[in-house]
């Protein structure tokens, strides 16, 4: 009997607890009751029953009805609901169509970014080989991916995706590319040996997995696990289970609802209490004028502004190639202090590349990134070309005719038909100025001993037109060492092997996180025409050694510099190996590259040890998604605001977890767009630093709306308030108010969403995450700038007053000042930290210009026009009565630059 189960978990009913890739074949054969010829039909169809399709369960979604209602349930568009039926109370349809058409396009913009995580799934999902090969009754026959059984036998052939998770029984040359599920850019060599029990994901050779690649080489396996219980369905079920964080802003926002409701809730109540039972007024006519102290206080525009606000930094950013999927995405980015990335694909193109060369008697570098054929061959900084070294040509020609790999180029893009380090090997040989195609024309291969794992060398034979014949091989060093006998050298030909001397350079080039190949060559007679293990096994002539590696990407190493100028830290996250992390974070530039912590040392610590070890640490090595996770959630919990960048499989459920998740667009698994907040459509680690400033930017803007609207309604408020608790006239009317809020407050700070960002944007430290919005700057200048709109709303009031006017013009006065001041402190809200008496600030931008003449307009209607005078009782202003409400305006900005001054020499205040 077969119990299903993951990689880690399957077995036998009578050894459950072992795992797959430490048992033998034989083992595993007969653990599944299966053989060479395969399960029968009708076998298979009796475990189909029992175990189920290989394919992913869909978790219950909920209907749209309830994805659309969930929308709502937030305190601010609880109290917009109720700032609608304030309105809608007082007579003005529009008003109240205004509010509920803000409430209803923030539940659209929900609804539309709801049920990522069920995307993400079925993008995983999608990556399940539609067809699979098979032996079943003993002949090979294709069959549905989600047909396939525990005990199945699997045939691999290269391009093929792997159906399911496999135990391989035979494995000729096979290498599978497994970066989706490893991070690791070069294809395993798989074995039929098995491993250690506690072997890490990318070290269990024994076994192939679900969605991953087959490079090259062929392979058959018995299949262990299907469906959910398949690594990439272990992956499946943590993207479910991880929690989605909320972004900076949002949590601020929440708090921020919070606190103005309750402010304003209890300041009613208080009104109310005063008004009916100390005061001995009228319940009517105090609730009224409560009503209107309520209108005054709610914010009814800043939902929209900050809608605005964030749609415009997304357009920004489209523009810089960056897709952004849910709106506060945008300004979180502004906040993060950490961002952990993915190595392959991300800092590095997913492309090996050779970099270096040894030959007997020189050492070169090979510029260039990638597979395209372009870049040159250096010696101590000078460029070289094999006329003048001839042995780098000789080394070259071998690495291009030992070779199974093709490039081609679509659109300006290079690709590899093949193994990707065969593939980098080609673009050596072309940058070394050889025709690989004319090459092989020339000298047509007749016989190859493939890769295996077991002897670790690939070997080709050759004839050219001429009638001559050689074997090229190429391989792991030490292998290939010990199967030559001389080495070719520049000056004199060739001369005896210094063995040492080669393991020594071999090491140098593997301590710079190098994967290093030999390449070695022989003369052969002209009539062989089939190749021989005792053909290469001794008297090879060594040409040299190459190392090859994944390379940063240039921009990448800019974009961490920016970062960290910035003040946020950059740590990579990869599957690959330790030295290779070490030396890619060290051109990279990472700040504490040489301390290296691996998924293993991971597993040994506490949440509280590991907590304290990513502080330290900015390189983790042989990670798998569970280990990317805990560390997204160690940082997290540190207080880190994290951003996590990444393109696999393996990435997903990181991604989810973050604050903010950054995908790759061309390279990245649907998987990892799917779960991210953003995706970067071009691939590029350097547009990650153009979010952050945009993201910075935003935020900025959102602060200065925010300080622009509070002190207007707080302005209002106080002068209600005054009102009521000394039985003064009410100097404005709720309907009056409304009109304020919801024209010239909201037109006006609109325009502040389309600020430019401050010079020194990215010489800041993040903001704290858990900043609130109500800062102590931004409380101290809601109220003293309350303060003067009260002061500025009341004298003019009982200015006009004084004068004679009658009660409808009085207000309609006070309603001007109110709007001259929020005019002349837009000018002094534009630049928080420097002065606005400046030619620059005084003379704004288009958007700034544009607001103050639409609100200029809109208010000369609101005076001058009849109509308006049936909606808000309205009177026309003399020429001297608008002069001296225009004279309020400089004052204001007058007292709110020495404020500035102020409070610059007082950082408490900030």
């Amino acid at each position: 009997m077969v119990r299903r189960g993951g990689d880690g978990t399957s077995g036998s009913a009578q050894d459950p607890e072992r795992p797959w890739h430490s048992r033998t074949t034989g083992e595993t054969l007969e653990a599944f009751s299966t053989g060479p010829d395969g399960l029968s039909e009708a076998e298979a169809r009796d475990r189909l029953g029992t175990a189920g399709p290989n394919r992913l369960p869909e978790p219950p979604r909920s209907g749209p009805v309830v994805r659309f209602l969930r929308q709502f349930n937030n305190l601010l568009i609880y109290v917009l609901l109720a700032a609608a039926v304030v309105t809608a109370g007082l007579g003005h349809p529009v008003d109240t169509g205004v509010i509920l058409a803000v409430v209803l396009v923030n539940a659209i913009i929900g609804f539309v970014q709801e049920g990522r995580a069920e995307e993400a799934l079925a993008a995983i999902r999608g990556m399940l080989a539609p067809e699979a090969r098979v032996i079943r009754d003993g002949r090979r026959r294709s069959v549905p991916a989600d047909a396939l059984v525990p005990g199945d036998l699997v045939i691999l052939e290269p391009g093929d995706r792997v159906p399911a998770d496999l135990r391989f029984i035979l494995a000729n040359g096979l290498r599978i590319q497994e970066a989706v599920l490893t991070g690791e850019s070069v294809a395993v060599e798989k074995t039929t040996e098995p491993v250690g029990e506690d072997a890490a994901l990318g070290d269990r050779r024994s076994m192939g997995f679900s969605g991953a690649l087959v490079a090259a080489g062929s392979g058959r396996g018995i299949v262990v696990a299907t469906g959910p219980a398949t690594e990439i369905g272990r992956i499946s079920g943590l993207i479910q289970s991880v929690e989605t964080t909320t972004t900076p802003l949002l949590r601020q926002m929440n708090v921020f609802a919070r606190t103005v409701t309750l402010a304003i809730l209890l300041v009613a109540a208080a009104i109310l209490a005063f008004g009916v039972f100390a005061a001995d007024m009228p319940f009517r006519e105090v609730f009224m004028a409560v009503v209107g102290l309520a209108v005054a206080a709610i914010p009814e525009g800043l939902p929209a502004i900050l809608t605005v606000t964030l749609a415009i930094g997304v357009q920004g950013m489209a523009a810089r190639n960056a897709i952004v999927r849910r709106l506060p995405a945008i300004e979180a980015l502004g906040s993060v202090s950490v961002i952990c990335s993915d190595k392959t694909g991300t800092l590095t193109k997913n492309e090996m590349t050779v970099a270096s060369v040894a030959t007997a008697g020189c050492g070169y570098g090979v510029e260039g990134a990638g597979y395209a054929p372009h870049g040159g061959i250096v010696q101590d900084g000078r460029e070289v070309t094999p006329q003048e070294h001839p042995l780098l040509g000789e080394l070259a020609a071998g690495a291009a005719l030992c070779n199974d790999a093709e490039l081609a180029e679509a659109g300006g893009a290079w690709t590899v038909s093949g193994d990707p380090m065969e593939g980098a090997l080609v673009t050596f040989a072309c940058k070394a100025g050889l025709d690989p195609a004319a090459l092989r024309a020339a000298n047509p291969q007749t016989d190859a001993i493939p890769f295996d794992a077991a002897h670790r060398f690939m070997a080709t034979l050759h004839h050219d037109h001429e009638g001559r014949a050689a074997v090229h091989v190429k391989g792991a060093p030490e292998r290939i060492l010990s199967m030559c006998a001389t080495e070719r050298r520049d000056a004199d030909g060739t001369g005896p092997l210094d063995l040492d001397r080669w393991h020594q350079r071999a090491l140098e080039i593997a301590e710079r996180g190098q994967r290093v190949i030999a390449i070695a060559t022989r003369p052969m007679p002209a009539d062989v025409r089939g190749l021989r293990f005792e053909d290469v096994e001794g008297g090879l002539t060594l040409l040299g050694l190459v190392g090859l590696i994944d390379p940063p990407r240039e921009e990448a190493i800019a974009a961490v510099a920016e970062c960290r100028t910035a003040g946020i830290a950059v740590k990579m996250i990869t599957g690959d190996h330790a030295g290779t992390a070490r030396a890619i974070a060290r051109q990279l530039g990472l700040e504490q590259a040489d301390r290296v912590l691996t998924g293993a040392e991971i597993d040994a610590l506490s949440p509280e040890e590991l907590r304290a070890e990513v502080a330290r640490t900015d390189v983790f090595a042989r990670t798998s998604p569970e280990h990317k996770l805990r560390l997204v959630e160690a940082l997290q919990a540190g207080g880190e605001a994290v951003a996590m960048t990444g393109d696999g499989v393996n990435d997903a459920p990181a991604l989810k977890r973050a604050d903010i998740g950054i995908a790759m667009g061309r390279m990245g698994t649907d998987a990892a767009k799917e779960a991210a907040e953003i995706v970067l459509a071009d691939d590029n680690f350097a547009t990650i630093a153009a979010a952050v400033r945009a993201g910075r930017t935003v935020y900025d803007n959102l602060k200065k709306a925010i300080v622009f609207l509070l002190p207007v309604n707080g302005g209002e408020s106080l002068a209600l308030i005054v009102a009521l608790l000394l039985g003064l006239t009410l100097p404005i009317t709720p309907v009056q108010i409304l009109w304020v809020n919801m024209v010239s407050s909201v037109v006006l700070a609109m325009a502040l969403a389309f600020e430019s960002a401050e010079p020194d944007i990215m010489r800041r430290p993040p903001r704290p995450a858990d900043e609130p919005i109500l800062s102590r700057f931004v409380l101290w200048r809601v109220v003293f700038v309350s303060l003067l709109f009260c002061a500025g709303i009341f004298g003019m009031f009982s200015l006009a007053q004084a004068r004679g006017a009658t009660l409808e013009e009085a207000r309609t006065v006070a309603v001007n000042t109110l709007v001259v001041m929020e005019i002349f402190y837009l000018f002094s809200v534009r630049f928080l930290n420097t002065t606005s008496l400046s030619v620059r600030a005084v003379l704004g931008t288009k958007p700034v210009l544009v607001a103050i003449s639409v609100v200029t307009a809109l208010q000369f209607a609101f005076t001058y026009a009849p109509f308006m005078a049936t909606f808000f009782d309205t009177r026309p202003l003399t020429l001297g009565e608008g002069l001296a409400v225009l004279a309020v305006g400089p004052v204001l900005l007058l007292v709110l630059e020495v404020d500035k001054r102020i409070t610059r020499r007082r950082p408490a205040l900030r």
